[in-house]
């Protein structure tokens, strides 16, 4: 009788393990899939800036140093690896843009140029859509780490090589983005 009474127990218990190990396994995957989601919009992003500088070239060749900041960033972005990098070369990238956006207000034909208009609008569209997958993957970071550290999957995550993820954020730099760029000449 005992006997079967740990078993039971033994089988409770592994069913138990199961299900939250399956939990885990789909709270990652939508890390995944959240990750991704973001990287589909950070790459249409680095394919947008080429058009934007060489639309700025034109009108504002003296401003070579910020160009090449934006090339730079840009370049920067589209190599980084995993969220940490990602998150950081993407701040630069976005401050780069600021500046380079800013370049716009002291050049009012660059500012009326029709094709800038579009550019500048879809990188404003985009910058939106950024936003928005970047609260959907750190929601899916957050939900997956709470996951890690309960009970009874806390027992036991860290044997099956389920390690806390980093969130997508803009860090310390973050009144920096926030701070409008000054143009100066």
């Amino acid at each position: 009788m005992s006997g079967w009474i740990v078993l039971g127990i033994i089988v409770i218990f592994v069913l138990f393990a199961l299900g939250a190990y399956n939990r885990l396994i789909a709270l990652s995957q939508r890390v995944n899939q959240a990750f991704a989601d973001v990287d589909v919009q950070l790459k249409q992003r680095h394919d947008l800036i080429p058009n934007l500088v060489e639309t700025v070239k034109g009108y504002a060749a003296h401003e070579r140093g910020t160009l090449d900041e934006v090339i730079k960033a840009r370049n920067a972005a589209m190599s980084a690896q995993g969220p940490a990098q990602v998150s950081a070369a993407e701040t630069q990238l976005t401050g780069a843009l600021g500046r380079l956006i800013a370049l716009s207000e002291a050049y009012p034909d660059l500012k009326a140029n029709a094709n800038f208009q579009q550019l500048a609008s879809e990188l404003s569209d985009l910058e939106n859509k950024i936003a928005a997958s970047r609260r959907f993957f750190n929601n899916a970071v957050q939900e997956y780490n709470t996951g890690i550290q309960q009970m009874p999957a806390a027992l036991f995550a860290g044997m099956l090589g389920f390690t806390r993820k980093d969130f997508f954020d803009l860090g310390a730099s973050r009144t920096e983005v926030e701070t409008a760029p000054s143009v100066k000449f």
